[in-house]
């Protein structure tokens, strides 16, 4: 019989940091111990002991059309059948490259790699070496890798230094960081008045998932444009979560703003590790071999990430793919909603299209710190009793939620069900 969550979790810890190989897996911010999976399929999550959940995290987003999908795994077969990883360029990601750069706009060149966070740490090189300037400007919540610029909280203003968020990042380059509030007008204009010549690019998650799912208000991606227009600063989105999932091509389509780079995970591999950045080719050729700017990477574009990748792309470009996935986002937040309403919980969802963000506040937030103006004991609570219930929620508040073309009426029925249970505990204690 195989080892329980429970016993696997103990060995884990005897030789990985925290048992884990990635912190908010630990279940650190709800409690308890977390499960360790042995299959999916479509919208469900098998663990070690048999026990099935509706898996609203999909691997933190990569399993839009579902998990272990026929078409994805054919494809994964079909070209492992020939070989892992050459070393040496192969069709497949030229393939890919041509797909993003048809379905998102303004993206003329692309470069793949291995993760978001090489995504994103090489889209800032590229920016402060096409522009000779050291400050990026990033915003509270936002989430873009571990890398050392990231790891960067805000001081008491906009203007301030900023202060290392990690042992390990050392202070001179945190000072090149500044943070700003998401969806701040005024701060963001204030920022770039007195420091906008020293900016090299501004980092964001168009809609921020890394602090619940933030979306923007009217008009604020535009504004920022026009800031980085106006002083000379690159824009980059980090469409790691938003990339092919709200829209086709992205954040830049729903919301008809281009970046000058554009950063990309998750969807591209399908499951498998992959991320991408791409932007304008005068950009893109200043990086090596065409240019000054270095970036390598051994397992770049290997073929079996790139299969992936191509089977979801081709999924999700079918007609009346993401009109649906809405939808269901729509109906699963709804439902959430009315259940909480019928049990008197102070409760609110925000969503788009196949992500979404619970809050235990009466409205969803706009900013990072109405996002953690939550009831966190309720959150913790609800989460257990969801997940003992067979639903499976992202283990923090601060953590988007992703719905699947796979999840359909019944699993959406089956979590509104729960959730009203789950709520009714709630409104007992």
């Amino acid at each position: 019989m195989p080892a329980s969550s429970h016993e696997l979790f103990a060995r884990a810890q005897q030789r990985m940091p925290g048992g884990v190989n990635s912190p908010v897996r630990a279940f650190r911010s709800v409690g308890g111990e977390p499960f360790f999976a042995a299959r999916a399929s479509g919208p469900w999550l098998w663990d070690v002991e048999g026990r099935r959940y509706v898996d609203y995290v999909g691997s933190w987003g990569p399993m839009i059309v579902g998990h272990a999908h026929p078409e994805v795994l054919r494809a994964v077969r079909e070209t492992m059948e020939h070989g892992l990883s050459f070393g040496v360029p192969n069709p497949l990601e030229v393939e890919m490259a041509e797909t993003l750069c048809a379905m998102v706009p303004g993206l003329e060149m692309v470069r793949m790699v291995n993760s978001g966070t090489e995504a994103t740490l090489s889209a800032i090189r590229l920016a402060r070496g096409a522009t000779g300037r050291t400050r990026i400007v990033k915003f509270e919540g936002c989430y873009h890798g571990h890398g050392d610029s990231f790891l960067v909280k805000a001081g008491s203003g906009a203007l301030t230094l900023g202060v290392p968020d990690s042992p390990g990042v050392p202070r001179a380059l945190a000072d090149l960081t500044s943070t700003l509030p998401y969806n701040d007008f005024e701060a963001a204009e204030r920022l770039f008045e007195e420091a906008g010549d020293e900016v090299a690019a501004l980092i964001v998650e168009p809609i921020v998932g890394n602090a619940n799912c933030i979306l923007p208000a009217e008009g604020y991606l535009q504004h920022l444009r026009t800031l980085c227009d106006r002083h000379g600063a690159l824009l980059i989105f980090d469409e790691v979560m938003t990339g092919f999932r709200v829209a086709p091509g992205g954040a830049q389509e729903r919301y008809g703003v281009r970046a000058d780079l554009c950063t990309f995970g998750k969807i591209i591999g399908g499951g498998m590790p992959v991320g991408a950045y791409g932007g304008r080719a005068e950009l893109m050729r200043q990086v090596a071999p065409s240019g000054p700017v270095y970036q390598a990477g051994t397992l770049s574009g290997n073929p079996v990430a790139m299969a992936a990748g191509l089977a979801t792309l081709r999924l999700i470009r079918e007609p009346g793919f993401h009109p649906r996935l809405e939808a269901a986002t729509g109906r699963l937040c709804d439902g959430l909603e009315q259940a909480a309403r019928e049990h008197g919980v102070t409760f609110s969802t925000s969503r788009t299209c196949g992500m979404f963000g619970l809050y235990f506040r009466a409205r969803p937030a706009t900013s990072f710190r109405e996002a953690t103006d939550i009831d966190h004991d309720a959150f913790r609570r609800f989460f257990h009793a969801m997940l003992e219930r067979g639903v499976y929620l992202a283990p923090s508040a601060f953590e988007a939620g992703f719905v699947s073309a796979a999840h359909g009426e019944e699993e959406i029925a089956f979590t509104v069900e729960a959730a009203r249970q789950a709520f009714a505990l709630l409104a007992r204690s």
